[in-house]
C-alpha cells in the first residue's frame, strides 16, 4: 500500500448503500467474523471508491430551483437547507419535488502527488 494514503470524506456513509454497508459490519463486527480494524480499513475504502466512481463516471446534470431556509460555513464545508425544491434532469427529462433537500459541499481534495 502507498505511504501517502489519502482520506475522503465520510458523507456517502450516510447513504443507503452506505448504511448498509455499515449495519453489515456491525453485525460481522457482533458476530466475531471480522475485526473492527478490518471493518474500518473497509469503510475507507468505501469512502474512496465511492468518490472516484461518482467523480469518474457520474455525468448526468440537473438543475433546481427552491427557497434557501439556512446555510452554514464551518470547517471547509458548506451545508446549504433548502425548501419546495424542484429537480429538473437534463435535456428536459424528469421533473422531481422535494419538500426539503440538504446540501452538503466539501472542499475537493487534491489527488495524486502534490509537489
Amino acid at each position: 500500500m502507498a505511504a501517502n494514503a489519502q482520506n475522503f470524506y465520510e458523507l456517502y456513509r450516510r447513504s443507503s448503500v452506505g448504511t448498509a454497508l455499515t449495519d453489515t459490519l456491525d453485525d460481522l463486527i457482533t458476530e466475531h467474523r471480522i475485526d473492527p480494524q478490518l471493518a474500518m480499513k473497509i469503510l475507507a475504502n468505501f469512502d474512496r471508491a465511492i468518490s472516484e466512481v461518482l467523480q469518474d463516471k457520474v455525468k448526468a446534470r440537473l438543475t433546481f430551483k427552491g427557497s434557501l431556509d439556512t446555510y452554514r460555513f464551518c470547517d471547509e464545508v458548506w451545508t446549504f437547507q433548502l425548501k419546495n425544491v424542484t429537480f429538473k434532469m437534463e435535456n428536459g427529462g424528469q421533473i422531481v419535488n422535494a419538500d426539503k433537500v440538504k446540501i452538503v459541499s466539501c472542499t475537493a481534495k487534491p489527488t495524486g502527488n502534490a509537489a
